[in-house]
C-alpha cells in the first residue's frame, strides 16, 4: 500500500498513534467549514442531536457551544476516533451533556424517532453504503428533525463513484423518505451543506 492509500484508511478509519494525528489535523483543518455549516443552522436551545463520524471531537465542542441546553451524541466507527473524541469532550461527558460510543451509520445504536439534527462532517464519502447510512439516518430523526452532509466538495468528487451530484441526492433523499432537501454552497464553492428534513 502506497502512502496515499495509507493516508486515505487512516482519515477513514483512524487506528493507532497515526490515526490519533490524523483526527487533530482533521480537527485544525475541518473548523473555518464546520463554522461555516453551523452558521446555516437553526436550533432550539433543548435540541437532541448526534454526529455521525464525530473524529477527534471538535464538532461536538462547537454543537455544545451552540446548543446550550441540550444533549449532544457522536458516533464513530474508528475506535481511536471515539478514544480521542471522548477525551477531547472530556467536562461536557461527566457533566451528562455528551455522549460518544463505536458505531456503524447503518446500524445507529438508537431507537427510532430521537434526534432533532443528525450531522455528518467530511465522513459520508467513506460510507460503504450511503442509501442505508441515509435510511438509517432517517429512523432516528424525529418529526421535522434535519439531516446534514457537510463536506468538501473535491473530495466527494475524489471519493465517491455515486451519489457525487446535486441532482443524485435529489433522487436519493426522497428514495429514504425525505421530503425536502436544500444545498449550500460557501461563496469560494469549495464547501457544500446538503440539508435534508423529514417532513411526512
Amino acid at each position: 500500500m502506497n502512502l496515499l492509500n495509507r493516508l486515505i484508511e487512516q482519515a477513514k478509519n483512524p487506528s493507532g498513534i497515526i490515526g490519533s494525528l490524523m483526527l487533530r489535523i482533521m480537527n485544525s483543518a475541518h473548523t473555518g467549514m464546520n463554522k461555516w455549516a453551523l452558521a446555516n443552522i437553526k436550533m432550539k436551545h433543548e435540541a437532541v442531536i448526534l454526529d455521525i463520524g464525530c473524529g477527534g471531537g471538535k464538532t461536538i465542542q462547537l454543537l455544545s457551544k451552540m446548543n446550550t441546553y441540550g444533549k449532544i451524541y457522536g458516533i464513530d466507527y474508528s475506535e481511536q476516533a471515539v478514544k480521542d473524541s471522548i477525551r477531547a469532550n472530556q467536562q461536557d461527558i461527566v457533566a451528562g451533556k455528551v455522549n460518544i460510543r463505536q458505531a456503524s451509520v447503518t446500524d445507529i445504536p438508537f431507537p427510532d424517532h430521537t434526534f432533532d439534527i443528525i450531522t455528518a462532517f467530511q465522513t459520508h464519502y467513506f460510507w460503504a453504503d450511503l442509501e442505508n447510512g441515509v435510511k438509517e439516518v432517517f429512523r432516528v430523526l424525529k418529526q421535522d428533525g434535519k439531516f446534514l452532509i457537510i463536506a468538501e466538495i473535491y473530495k466527494i468528487n475524489y471519493h465517491m463513484k455515486s451519489y457525487k451530484t446535486n441532482e443524485e441526492l435529489e433522487r436519493l433523499f426522497p428514495k429514504m423518505g425525505f421530503n425536502s432537501i436544500k444545498f449550500y454552497e460557501n461563496k469560494n464553492k469549495k464547501w457544500i451543506c446538503v440539508e435534508g428534513i423529514k417532513t411526512i
